[in-house]
């Protein structure tokens, strides 16, 4: 039985940039379903209208002959449907598709693309939205003067996002940017050891077993 619904935030973009966007499904569509209509009918409308419910052997196969396969993923209202490359009708289908590599998808604070990386090589990238963390970054300077140690080390361990390698370097940019404000005044500098090493790898759906192929 395919599984599309995730069960948290994190399990969600971990599933979409780890699972389908690193592997190659780049062309997508977001949306949100209408209040008052029933996320579960919708998904089982979208999973049967382009065939999503494969296994991971014919999706090989399809793309070997040209076609494209697709993913479908929702946390509450809001859903992507995301196609490899080839053919497909979805693409016939459907309106306003983007590709990942150039249109992010922004979802609760996060930006999820796929980008060259420092090795030159092509890598799905999660990071925090600019605008989101322009937010973030002013909030800290608010209190970079007044805070304690205390309450700032606080603050930051209690922030939200998951620490893909790209939010640890916004981590580390925020980190300075308080530092530098802070020496400025003459106060106690914050340590870079308490900010995250690395990520919890989460289950992004409620049964255990096999997820979207």
């Amino acid at each position: 039985m395919y599984r599309c619904e995730a069960t948290s935030v994190q399990g969600f973009v971990q599933q979409l940039a780890v699972s389908y966007v690193g592997r190659g499904y780049w062309f997508y569509v977001a949306g949100s379903i209408p209040e008052g209509k029933d996320p579960q009918i919708t998904d089982e409308k979208l999973i049967e209208k382009y065939g999503i419910d494969i296994s991971k052997w014919a999706r090989a196969r399809r793309r070997r002959t040209g076609l494209a396969s697709m993913q479908y993923l929702r946390f509450g209202r809001f859903f992507v449907l995301l196609a490899t490359v080839g053919e497909h009708p979805f693409f016939a289908e459907e309106r306003d598709i983007r590709d990942i590599r150039r249109f992010p998808i922004r979802f609760y604070g996060y930006s999820v693309s796929y980008r060259p990386g420092r090795d030159e090589r092509w890598h799905a990238s999660v990071r925090i939205d600019a605008a989101e963390f322009g937010v973030l970054k002013a909030r800290f300077l608010r209190i970079a003067l007044t805070g304690s140690v205390e309450f700032l080390v606080s603050q930051l361990r209690a922030l939200r996002f998951a620490p893909y390698a790209p939010v640890r370097m916004q981590y580390r940019q925020l980190l300075r940017a308080l530092n530098r404000k802070r020496g400025l005044a003459s106060l106690e500098l914050l340590s870079a050891g308490i900010l995250p090493a690395g990520r919890r790898v989460v289950a992004p759906f409620k049964e255990t077993g096999a997820t979207g192929q």
